[in-house]
């Protein structure tokens, strides 16, 4: 292994139970993790927080952690070591990527997931680039299949993937209708969102649905789940609607194959972008490749994290899981 000097101990947040964010506490003595052979060490200058966070604080989300764990698992920061086979990525190298113990002053990383922070982008700027923007790129293109001239509906329009999502879908040129809650509606409209709809309205597939003629819309970007998964299946345009799956902040909801054939004939596709790295890198290679596409285009652009201290998880959580959240949320330790 490479080093610069490390410490020993550092400052993390860890879960201590499954009862949800309030039960994770600032620990100043956990061990500074050491990376196998194929890894990294990430000196974390920022780390994203995201909707997996909460789940996994709850034992929702799959393959949970069980407690206690150091919680967090997208961070971006300076490569401070490396594993004896690691080559191609130098000491002091700005990096991002996915992994176990976000939320610390330090986190291993598989050096195979590190992607470069983009020249003149701060970490804070960067988070996103490897959660947020691939699965909103994902959901519209190699599986939303959305093309020009189509209408996606999009919820959760003001976080993080929501808002990359109706930039991207604009850029591809579809017609967006969002959802958000009416106190972020502006930000959903400055982006270029065509409608907006009250995303607690109880009438969203009616209201989509009209806006579309009665037709329904091409494709829906799902990650709302309870109540409004419903809705999502009812505004897709019957047949060839799509409805690509990728968050479940409502909680779980169910269809079942008589839903299917009788009520809402629509293409129904599950993403995890973890699992679309691994399971299809060639489409996770092809994804990036567009990605730093739009990027170099000006259709991406930095992102303005809110950010909050380490100690302050809990918080930031909770204001996320209340829905008081606008945009992308970073932790900085």
């Amino acid at each position: 292994m490479t080093a610069l000097s490390l410490p020993t101990t550092m400052r993390a947040l860890q879960q201590m139970s499954l009862n949800g964010p309030q039960d994770m506490r600032l620990i100043t003595d956990a061990p500074v993790p050491v990376p196998g052979q194929d890894e990294i060490l990430l000196r974390v200058t920022a780390a994203g927080i995201n909707f997996r966070d909460i789940s996994q604080a709850y034992g929702t989300s799959a393959g949970g952690l069980q407690p206690p764990f150091l919680a967090g698992f997208e961070a971006a920061g300076e490569i401070a070591a490396v594993g004896a086979a690691v080559t191609g990525l130098g000491l002091g190298a700005r990096v991002i990527g996915v992994g176990y113990g976000a939320f610390a002053e330090y986190m291993v990383l598989p050096a195979a997931a590190a992607v470069p922070v983009p020249p003149g982008w701060t970490a804070e700027q960067a988070l996103g680039l490897v959660v947020n923007w691939p699965t909103a790129l994902a959901a519209l293109r190699p599986l939303g299949q959305i093309v020009a001239g189509q209408v996606v509906l999009i919820h959760a329009a003001a976080g993080g993937t929501g808002q990359a999502a109706v930039k991207m879908a604009k850029h591809y040129g579809a017609t967006v209708i969002a959802t958000a809650a009416p106190s972020k509606h502006d930000t959903v409209r400055a982006l270029g969102a065509d409608h907006i709809l009250d995303s607690h309205s109880p009438d969203i597939a009616a209201e989509a649905l009209q806006l579309t003629g009665g037709a329904g819309v091409d494709l829906v970007l799902e990650s709302a789940g309870g109540a409004t998964f419903g809705a999502s299946l009812a505004a897709a345009k019957r047949v060839t609607g799509r409805v690509v799956v990728y968050g479940l902040a409502g909680g779980e909801a169910s269809i079942t194959n008589w839903d299917l054939v009788y009520r809402h004939q629509v293409h129904l596709i599950g993403l995890n972008i973890g699992v679309l790295i691994q399971a299809t890198p060639q489409i996770f290679g092809e994804l990036m490749g567009e990605m730093f596409g739009l990027i170099a285009a000006g259709v991406l652009t930095p992102g303005q994290p809110t950010t909050y201290e380490l100690a302050d998880g809990p918080k930031a959580l909770a204001e996320l899981e209340n829905r008081a959240t606008v945009g992308k949320l970073a932790l900085v330790p």
